[in-house]
């Protein structure tokens, strides 16, 4: 059901803390709790961060997990830097669509500290120095002021998750509720190529006809219209129509 957002510089904590909410909610809750993270993919992370493309990729792959696990019952939680702000942005749509509460925990630390957190790990799960600090550079820190980072609950180092403030926000506060872009479309009616073609064939022919005895500023009526129009209008909207018309047979 719910959507947790992890986000903070690398090696700032944020898989330790997403295991952490892991545990809490499996002890205190009867909801299965899943980790989508980067690990997850098998890939090098330095290879990934240091290519545009293969980030991007990452980023799709995440958000793809994330939405076939999100349903009415789970928790998920997205374990990744989840540095960008568009990127939570998209996050955020994908939550009001699927009409899942969320929030975002933001791990703080500074870049000192999670340099000496990467110089400490393993060689084979350290970030190499320069993808470090390319990435703090890149960093767009949330702001709670912006509805797809809010609930946001900021943690520093020595600070215990708020796991009563974060099922709070979880579980006692409604989904957003879906916008236009976000709603599935209803279906074209399965005349409305018949109806389209019979409109157009009824205005062509009374322009057609009008032009037998009408002349520039002249008003003529057209099927369907309360009122008449400029004959010079007629004959542009005709053009516009015909133009429109094209357009819908071809992505039909």
């Amino acid at each position: 059901m719910p959507l947790i957002i992890m986000c903070g510089y690398p090696c700032s904590g944020i898989t330790r803390r997403a295991h952490e909410l892991k545990e809490y909610f499996t002890q205190n809750t009867e909801r299965k709790v899943h980790i989508v993270g980067d690990e997850d993919q098998g890939l090098d992370k330095n290879s990934v961060y240091s290519d545009s493309q293969k980030e991007k990729n990452l980023r799709g792959a995440l958000r793809a997990e994330v939405e076939r696990k999100v349903n009415k019952d789970d928790i998920v939680i997205l374990d990744s830097l989840n540095y960008i702000k568009g990127y939570r942005y998209e996050l955020f749509c994908l939550i009001k669509h699927t009409q899942t509460p969320h929030c975002l925990v933001y791990c703080l630390t500074s870049a000192d500290v999670s340099s000496e957190w990467n110089k400490g790990r393993e060689a084979d799960s350290r970030y190499k120095q320069e993808i470090l600090d390319a990435l703090i550079l890149r960093f767009e820190a949330p702001d709670s002021r912006n509805r797809w980072d809010s609930p946001l609950f900021t943690i520093q180092q020595e600070d215990l998750l708020p796991f009563e403030a974060i099922c709070d926000a979880l579980f006692k506060r409604k989904a957003p509720p879906p916008n236009q872009s976000t709603k599935n479309q209803p279906l074209s009616s399965t005349n409305f190529l018949y109806e389209l073609d019979k409109v157009t064939q009824d205005v062509l022919m009374a322009v057609l006809e009008s032009q037998k005895t009408s002349v520039p500023g002249d008003l003529i009526s057209i099927p369907g219209a309360t009122e008449k129009i400029s004959f010079i209008l007629a004959r542009l909207a005709l053009a516009l129509n015909f133009f429109f018309s094209f357009f819908i047979w071809e992505e039909m």
